[in-house]
């Protein structure tokens, strides 16, 4: 890698800052990847690469961090979900909105080859598409969090336009995931429940059985990340958010695939507040764009999801 070439991934210690790092330590080598979150350096953090605290809402330790130490690239990923956004809807509007727009200031200024934003189908709202909602559609986000990645998305393109900054984003769908705890997302559920099935063999949901939503496994969100940041520029026609797609289920569906794993595993039902946010968001998605426009196509299906997720859960149980 050239000089001006380091990797900082803010927000690494999150779900998907967790794998993310890894991969991206695996392909560019743990020295040039920089790993920073809000939480203190350790031992074992300083183990598996560089890692040092950062506060995104602080812009100039973030201008040093990315002078001093010559990065190229910022994957920036540091948020508030969508759920606990609506606990306190000013202070996620502040995390998510002003780290956001302190990362295109430090980028731009210090000329980055490439930004990665992370965008989630919370831009849609009632008003979108309920199955297959297109690329291009108006956002009718109901939460702040939402409201923010909406937001987001067109000062992505701003900046693109104006200032020539290559920032480049994906619309996640829900994440499933065994690195790293739930934070805060609708969509936890379907993290949660994996967990519950291992240790408890039950556990009560928060959402009606029959809620569809889009959801990948954290294995293909990684690999569409390094894809789409890998694409040549010239391809890609989007410069707010990708659409990206790879599986729907509803919570009945997915304890259906668990149990053919934990057949005396059983779930229950009780819709809190999350299921207002659920409701309002499409069952599917369509990522034509994405396919077309840098090859994108998962791997993992449902089957392969659970049964995977399973096998490494259950590892780490009886480790």
């Amino acid at each position: 890698m050239r000089n001006k070439s380091k990797i900082l991934v803010i927000g690494a210690l999150g779900q998907m800052g967790t794998e993310l790092t890894a991969a991206l330590r695996e392909k560019y080598g743990w020295q040039n990847v920089l790993g920073a979150d809000i939480h203190p350096a350790t031992a074992e953090l300083q183990e598996k690469g560089p890692y040092f605290k950062l506060n995104v809402l602080n812009k100039t330790m973030l201008g040093r961090v990315v002078s001093n130490l010559n990065v190229g690239q910022i994957y920036h990923l540091a948020a508030v979900l969508s759920a606990n956004s609506e606990t306190d809807p000013f202070r996620a509007w502040e995390i998510n909105m002003q780290g956001l727009l302190n990362v295109l200031h430090v980028s731009r200024k210090y000329q980055m080859d490439k930004v990665f934003w992370p965008s989630s189908i919370a831009i849609f709202g009632p008003a979108s598409m309920r199955a297959a909602c297109p690329q291009h559609v108006g956002g009718d986000p109901m939460t702040v969090y939402g409201i923010g990645k909406q937001a987001g998305e067109f000062w992505c393109r701003y900046y693109y336009q104006q200032y020539g900054l290559d920032v480049r984003s994906i619309r996640f769908p829900g994440l499933v995931s065994y690195t790293a705890k739930p934070g805060g997302g609708t969509t936890d559920y379907a993290v949660e429940i994996f967990d519950a099935a291992v240790q408890t063999g039950s556990y009560q949901c928060y959402l009606k059985e029959n809620t569809g939503l889009p959801m990948m496994y954290m294995p293909d969100a990684i690999r569409a990340t390094l894809e789409l940041m890998e694409s040549p520029e010239d391809k890609l026609s989007v410069r707010t958010s990708y659409n990206l797609a790879a599986i729907n289920f509803t919570p009945r569906e997915l304890a259906a695939e668990i149990t053919k794993h934990i057949p005396d595993f059983k779930i229950s039902y009780s819709p809190d507040h999350r299921q207002h946010i659920a409701d309002s968001w499409p069952s599917s998605i369509d990522d034509r764009f994405a396919r077309h426009e840098w090859g994108w196509r998962p791997k993992f299906k449902l089957s392969d999801m659970v049964s995977d997720m399973l096998c490494h859960l259950r590892k780490e149980v009886y480790a």
